[in-house]
């Protein structure tokens, strides 16, 4: 640092000349009184002051730029690894999410399995479509177990083999066509407005007039309960110009049958009722009893899509009695969730025959199909490009 002198006559003079010389930046080191008025006639005052060198002036500035550029980096390198350490918790809280996604917690609280990642959108697509708790966990068990380690990183394949699992469970009756010679009677049962009578009507329009043969199909109505059950026959069959036949009393059906002797399919509709009128099921069970032991009649139960699981076996357990040998299933187009009815149809272990997809007739009507069913399961909707 540089020093220099300045004198005044008073110290405000002084200074004043300091500034002058050195400008602002002069730093005063000490003023002090050097003479008096005794001595020299006049007072004089020196103002002692610094100017920093500007070489040295020039180096603290590249020391603070440099260091202003290190605090930069420094702080940089904080926010990088707040961010870093942010963003892993992020990735610990997604995996924790995934985790707490794969619990598998059912109500009977009887199961603890954990869902592997890869699994979870097929776990997430069972328990939507509202599959039965206990085959969910079988299912995934064995999955888990058997499936090769090379498939579970392919969403694509991890898809397929639970598709495939589906299709073991669905039972089917794959639907084959008379010989001209043969006859089949089928009676159709179920609660009331599940569609027994719109599926009839729609069974007789493809056996007549869709098939590649046009068989010779007449249709018997048991159901003079119902207001306007009769007229609804009539006015298909009418369109259709089919032979319909009414019987009132248990001992008329044989002669009903008979009177329809040239036909290949006879489709017999019966009264709906609560699974709980178990007078009204035994009154068909009547209707049987009373025909030739010759006459084969096979029984189809028509059920609702879109009821829960223990609401189907319910009303299967109570039109058992019957003696059931295949199941129909309408209102496919009234539900997004398919798992009720491929649980149901896996334990009670009966065949579905036909799926109804609406109400127009003769349309909307399709022939069972495993892999209609699992697409349905799939999308959570119906398509009706399979319709036929």
């Amino acid at each position: 640092m540089k020093t220099l002198s300045f004198l005044g006559e008073t110290p405000t003079i002084a200074l004043r000349k300091a500034q002058i010389h050195c400008g602002e930046d002069a730093i005063v080191i000490y003023t002090k009184k050097i003479s008096t008025k005794a001595k020299d006639n006049v007072d004089m005052y020196e103002i002692l002051v610094g100017l920093e060198d500007e070489s040295q002036n020039t180096v603290e500035q590249q020391t603070i730029s440099s260091n202003s550029v290190q605090d930069s980096k420094t702080e940089n390198a904080l926010k990088a690894q707040v961010y870093d350490f942010k963003a892993q918790i992020l990735k610990m809280q997604e995996s924790i999410d995934n985790v707490q996604k794969t619990i598998w917690a059912p109500k009977s609280q009887l199961f603890d399995l954990d869902i592997p990642p890869e699994f979870i959108d097929m776990y997430s697509l069972f328990e939507l479509n509202e599959f039965d708790e206990e085959m969910i966990y079988t299912i995934f068990k064995k999955t888990i177990k058997q499936l090769p380690m090379a498939f579970k990183s392919n969403t694509n394949k991890v898809n397929d083999f639970f598709k495939l699992i589906l299709r073991r469970l669905i039972p089917i009756k794959y639907e084959v066509p008379l010989q001209t010679n043969q006859k089949k009677i089928m009676m159709f049962v179920g609660p009331t407005g599940v569609g027994k009578t719109t599926t009839i009507a729609k069974l007789a329009a493809r056996f007549a007039y869709k098939m590649p043969i046009n068989y010779k199909v007449g249709i018997i109505t048991l159901d003079s309960f119902r207001v306007g059950a009769i007229e609804q026959l009539k006015a298909y069959t009418n369109i259709m110009r089919l032979p319909l036949e009414v019987v009132k009393r248990t001992e008329d059906l044989s002669e009903a049958i008979s009177r329809l002797k040239d036909c290949h399919y006879i489709l017999i509709d019966t009264a709906g009722s609560s699974q709980y009128d178990m007078d009204k099921i035994e009154l068909i069970s009547q209707y049987q009893q009373n025909l030739d032991e010759n006459i084969l009649i096979e029984k189809t139960l028509v059920l609702p899509a879109n009821i829960k699981t223990s609401d189907l076996h319910e009303i299967y357990n109570k039109y058992a009695v019957l003696g059931i040998n295949n199941l129909n299933f309408t209102k496919l187009d009234e539900t997004k969730s398919f798992g009720s009815l491929m649980s149901f149809t896996h334990k009670s272990k009966k065949s579905i025959s036909f799926l109804s997809i609406g109400q127009n007739v003769p349309d909307d009507l399709i022939v069972a199909d495993a892999s209609f069913l699992i697409n349905c399961f799939m999308d959570r909707k119906c398509s009706r490009d399979k319709i036929v």
